[in-house]
């Protein structure tokens, strides 16, 4: 257990261009991982080691490393920051202990940004801070701190100072040793620490001041001892900050700058000695399968096994498959449940993971991230577990696809091919999802954004080479149910000389906007009905309402509960389940009918004061809703909702209302009823 206690499991998030990747850069280059350090720039990075990424400068999916840093071992998982490729950010967050978000001094915080930070706030995960790009002209540490307190509601707690800004930025300020951090020699590897001049010494007396006052407003030991007027020791002082940073109350906040190799020693030190192992995680919720109740699963080698898959890299050959180990010893070839289809399952290879590179190993223990292969009808968020204790961890949630795009092969012998192709990258991202077009049969692909499409087409054709056909990206749409209803239904056939027969009955319901997509679930009693039956019934019922309404649009915010099941010895099937539960779908549209609901997105932009006139006159007739408008320095910040069907071409014009002078962001924020003509 003392070896898991060393473990560091986190993430480093950030908007997009603000120094994620340069600063995971550093964290290999400085562990020892890495002989050279990467470049954006020059195509050398790391992590980003997909032939996009490099082209493009920009992560795109989620990568992992294991990091030996003095006595900890950290995994990390380096995430993008574009808002197409959110889910990635969302699977990653779900398996880890603590995060790293990164602003830049210049920017500040910025909508991706608020973004990430109120995705790891969903999921608990404490944070510590790293204002980056202090190089850089504009820069300013005390706007970004105020800005992270203004909108997360004042938990910014300064650990460092800038020693310096732009290009006379040299290092930074150590508010707890009152020492100054210096850099020499190669990339700036060696670390110098030395003395206070005067003026510096009442800078970090202020600075030191601010975080003894706000930690005792949140740790008793600390007000205890601020009282008494008491010198409070520094190991105190440390792991109070500790402490508080689990609790989520504060959030530690460092500098520097990532692309001239200036602190990120210290952040990796900030790593290890602020954010929690996974024994300092009290326990991990999980669900009892039988029941259903809540229980706990605790970091512990002698328990049952359980783990999260989070990640999968498709092949052709063997998918290899990154999962989270919560409780007990993974060993190869060990027998195990999967919780979602309630077949067993066999890892024939462990491997610990180096972005693209592995390292075959035979074993892995809680808190560890590892690969593995051979498993068969396995998926992102599949819970695996020994069957001596069988639980199931909350599963991962994606957003709708909002954007789709007919692809076909430029040649007739690439159909079989493009469909594999197709096949496993919707197995490696589950925003990405494939389907036929209703009127003319074509493939078509939806995902998150038109930089999401783009990106995953261009591998079709670089990483696969299939050369392909694409149509002009058009609106996802989804319909839902215009009423509740409760189908009975009774399938009967003749297949040869063999009667086939299921009963079912079904209550189907709409949902409200803005929880979750689908709710399938039995309300049968456990032991009373075959699980193959009821398995069978749920698998059609998700299959079935994600194909199409009546429309030819999927459907989503549906509930629909099996609440009886009928069936004879000798004639049912979990085919003939299956065909009366697709069965019970289509008479439920026919009856109640559907509502078409178009996609709403959430966008910001950020603009010089005199270009918002011309930019709201540009907004005005296609639908949008401004929500608010206000200052950050000398820009203003216009927030509104506006249907993507009017938003195709935005990014174009933006550059001509502003001056070229204005930037956005855009995410997905749910769906509202549209008029079908």
């Amino acid at each position: 257990m003392d070896s898991i206690q060393h473990i560091r499991n986190i993430s480093i998030i950030a908007h997009i261009d603000a120094g994620k990747t340069s600063t995971t850069e550093g964290f290999l280059y400085y562990s020892g991982l890495s002989h050279r350090y990467g470049s954006i720039d020059d195509g050398t990075t790391v992590m980003d080691f997909l032939p996009e990424e490099r082209e493009r400068g920009i992560t795109i999916a989620a990568s992992a490393a294991t990091i030996p840093w003095k006595d900890a071992l950290i995994h990390l998982i380096d995430t993008p920051g574009h808002i197409d490729f959110t889910a990635e950010v969302e699977r990653s967050l779900r398996v880890i202990d603590g995060a790293v978000v990164i602003f830049s001094a210049v920017e500040g915080v910025e909508a991706q940004s608020e973004k990430v930070w109120r995705q790891a706030d969903a999921y608990g995960v404490p944070k510590i801070a790293f204002i980056n790009k202090m190089d850089r002209v504009g820069a300013s540490f005390e706007r970004t701190v105020e800005q992270i307190n203004s909108i997360f509601n004042r938990c910014a707690l300064p650990l460092q100072l800038p020693l310096g800004v732009e290009n006379s930025f040299t290092g930074m300020l150590d508010v707890l040793t009152r020492e100054q951090i210096r850099f020499r020699g190669e990339r700036n590897a060696e670390i110098i620490r030395e003395p206070l001049s005067p003026d510096q010494e009442e800078l970090c007396q202020r600075a030191y001041n601010v975080v003894v006052e706000r930690l005792a407003d949140v740790s008793e030991v600390i007000a205890e001892l601020f009282l008494a007027e008491e010198d409070i020791p520094l190991a105190v002082l440390q792991q109070e900050i500790r402490l508080q940073t689990w609790a989520r109350k504060i959030v530690p906040v460092f500098v520097g700058s990532a692309k001239r190799n200036l602190g990120i020693q210290p952040l990796i030190d900030a790593v290890v000695d602020y954010l929690p192992s996974p024994l300092d995680v009290p326990t991990y919720q999980a669900f009892d399968l039988k029941s259903g109740d809540p229980v706990e699963v605790k970091t512990d080698a002698a328990a049952p096994f359980a783990g999260l898959i989070f990640k999968v890299n498709a092949s052709v050959t063997a998918d290899l498959f990154y999962m989270r180990i919560y409780a007990g010893i993974l060993k190869v070839n060990a027998t195990l449940v999967n919780t979602r289809t309630g077949e067993k399952v066999r890892p024939r290879q462990l491997f610990k993971i180096f972005a693209k590179n592995t390292e075959q190993i035979s074993e892995a223990g809680p808190g560890d991230i590892v690969g593995m292969t051979g498993l068969k009808d396995c998926s992102i968020g599949d819970t695996l577990c020994e069957n001596r204790r069988l639980v199931t961890f909350e599963k991962i949630s994606f957003p709708e696809p909002v954007i789709s795009m007919v692809v076909e092969p430029k040649f007739s012998k690439d159909k079989d091919k493009l469909d594999d192709v197709l096949d496993m990258l919707c197995r490696e991202d589950q925003t990405l999802r494939r389907a036929s077009a209703e009127d003319t049969g074509q493939r078509l692909l939806s995902g998150m954004g038109e930089l999401h499409l783009e990106v995953s087409l261009k591998r079709v054709c670089t990483d696969f080479n299939v050369e392909i056909r694409c149509g002009e990206p058009r609106v996802a749409y989804r319909e839902t149910l215009k009423a509740a209803v409760v189908e009975k239904v009774v399938f009967e056939k003749v297949l040869g000389d063999t009667p086939i027969y299921a009963e079912i009955t079904i209550a189907f319901k709409p949902l409200a906007r803005g929880e979750t997509m689908f709710d399938i679930k039995s309300a049968l009693r456990e032991g009373n009905i075959p699980r193959a039956f009821i398995h069978s019934a749920e698998r059609a019922l998700n299959d079935g309402l994600r194909t199409g309404g009546l429309h030819g649009y999927p459907l989503i915010y549906v509930a629909a509960t099996i609440t009886e099941i009928k069936f004879s010895q000798e004639s049912t099937t979990e085919g003939a389940v299956a065909g009366a539960a697709l069965q019970a779908i289509d008479q439920a549209l026919a009856k109640v009918g559907t509502t078409v609901l178009e996609p709403i997105m959430h966008l910001e932009i950020l603009t010089p004061d005199d270009t918002v006139g011309e930019i709201s006159m540009f907004l005005q007739p296609r639908r949008a809703v401004i929500r608010d408008i206000y200052s950050i320095d000398q820009m203003k910040k216009i927030i509104c909702e506006v249907p993507l069907a009017e938003m195709f071409g935005f990014g174009k014009a933006l550059p001509r209302l502003s001056g070229g002078r204005a930037s956005f962001s855009m995410e997905p924020s749910g769906y509202q009823e549209m008029q079908v003509k």
